[in-house]
C-alpha cells in the first residue's frame, strides 16, 4: 500500500497552477534517496536526474504537479469572495462545494441565491461561476480581507479515501497519479539516463514542461497522466474515452500531439508480452505536456500513458487501484527494454 499512501498525501496537498510549492516539497522528500541530482527552476519545475552517465537514449518521465482550482479576485462590502477559475472546471460542479483558501486554509463554501428565491426561469439554467461566491462567514469586507487577501488560491476541501475495496476518491488525480508513478519508477534501476520532470502550470497552458524540456531535452519522453474516464450509463460506447478497470490508457492522438508510432508499437508489444491489460484513448480530447515536449528544439519522440479517472477536474474524482498498478507495471517493463 506504499503507493496508495503516497497518492493520499499528494491528493490532500494543495497545489493550484502557479502555487505548486507544497506538492514540490513533498515530492522532493520522496525522491531524494533515488535521484543523484534534484533541482528547481525559476518556473517551479522539480527536475530529478538519475544515471546520466549511462549510455543510451535519455528518457524523460513527465507528470504535472498542478491542479485546477480558484483564485480570489474581489471581496464585496458584505464580506463575500468573488473568484475566477484556474484551469478547466465545469461551472455545474461548483455550487455548494467546500473550499480551503490561502496559506491558513480558511474554510469556505461556494454559494448562490437560494432555490426558494429563484424565479422559474432561473431554476431551468445552470448557474455560471460569475454568479457564485465563497462564503467564509465574514461580517463585512474588512473582516474578510483580514482573513483572505485578494489573490489567494482556493482548493477543493476533499479528503482522499477508499470507498469500496481498491476504489479511491479524492481530488487532483490529474495529475498526482502521474507524479506518484514517477516516484515508483525512480525507485527502480534502468540502463539508460532518466530525467524526471514534475512540471508546473500544465492546466493553464503547459508552461512548465516547455521550460523543463528545453533545459534537459530528452531523446524520448513519456508523459504520465490521469485521464478522462467517461464510462457512464448515458454515454455511447465510442464516446467513453476510457474505462475504469481496463488498464493503462495509451494515447494515439489528442488535441495537441500525435504520439510516436514506433514507440507506441513497442509499448503495446510490451503489454501483450507481459499480459498487462491496456486500452486506447477513444476520443480526441484534451491535451498534455507531451505537446510542448515534442516540439522542443529539434523535436522529441513522445508517448502519453494514463490512469483512467472518473469526474476529472471536479471536486471529487475516482480511480481503481488495479489501473494504477498496471500502468506502473507497463512502464517499468517498457523502460527495462532500453
Amino acid at each position: 500500500m506504499e503507493s496508495i499512501e503516497l497518492i493520499e498525501k499528494l491528493s490532500n496537498t494543495p497545489g493550484i497552477s502557479g502555487d505548486e510549492r507544497k506538492v514540490r516539497e513533498l515530492l522532493k522528500d520522496e525522491i531524494k534517496e533515488y535521484a543523484e541530482k534534484i533541482m528547481t527552476d525559476p518556473l517551479g519545475n522539480l527536475i530529478a536526474l538519475k544515471g546520466m552517465e549511462k549510455k543510451g537514449p535519455r528518457i524523460m518521465l513527465n507528470a504535472h504537479m498542478d491542479e485546477v482550482g480558484l483564485i480570489i479576485d474581489h471581496i464585496n462590502k458584505d464580506g463575500f469572495l468573488q473568484f475566477k477559475k484556474i484551469g478547466g472546471i465545469d461551472d455545474r460542479v461548483l455550487l455548494g462545494k467546500r473550499v480551503l483558501i490561502g496559506e491558513k486554509e480558511i474554510r469556505g463554501v461556494i454559494g448562490a441565491k437560494a432555490i426558494h428565491l429563484q424565479e422559474v426561469d432561473e431554476r431551468k439554467k445552470s448557474i455560471k461561476s460569475t454568479e457564485l461566491y465563497i462564503d467564509i462567514g465574514a461580517k463585512d469586507m474588512e473582516e474578510a480581507e483580514s482573513m483572505v487577501p485578494r489573490g489567494s488560491f482556493a482548493t477543493f476541501d476533499t479528503k482522499f479515501e477508499e470507498i469500496t475495496e481498491n476504489k479511491f476518491i479524492g481530488k487532483a488525480f490529474d495529475d498526482r497519479l502521474g507524479c506518484a508513478i514517477i516516484v515508483d519508477l525512480l525507485r527502480q534501476n534502468y540502463n539508460v539516463p532518466i530525467i524526471a520532470l514534475f512540471s508546473t502550470q500544465e492546466e493553464i497552458g503547459l508552461r512548465g514542461a516547455a521550460v523543463g524540456a528545453h533545459q534537459y531535452t530528452p531523446d524520448v519522453a513519456i508523459t504520465i497522466e490521469g485521464t478522462i474516464s467517461n464510462d457512464l450509463p448515458e454515454v455511447p460506447d465510442h464516446l467513453k474515452c476510457s474505462k475504469l478497470g481496463r488498464g493503462p490508457v495509451i494515447t494515439v492522438k489528442d488535441r495537441g500531439v500525435i504520439t510516436d508510432n514506433e514507440l507506441r508499437g513497442k509499448l503495446i508489444s510490451t503489454a501483450k508480452q507481459n499480459k498487462i491489460p491496456y486500452q486506447f484513448k477513444q476520443v480526441i480530447a484534451g491535451g498534455t505536456d507531451s505537446y510542448r515536449i515534442q516540439t522542443t528544439k529539434k523535436g522529441v519522440k513522445v508517448l502519453t500513458v494514463a490512469v483512467p479517472v472518473r469526474y476529472l477536474h471536479s471536486p471529487v474524482s475516482l480511480f481503481f487501484k488495479d489501473d494504477y498498478i498496471n500502468t506502473f507495471k507497463l512502464l517499468n517493463k517498457f523502460l527495462k527494454k532500453f
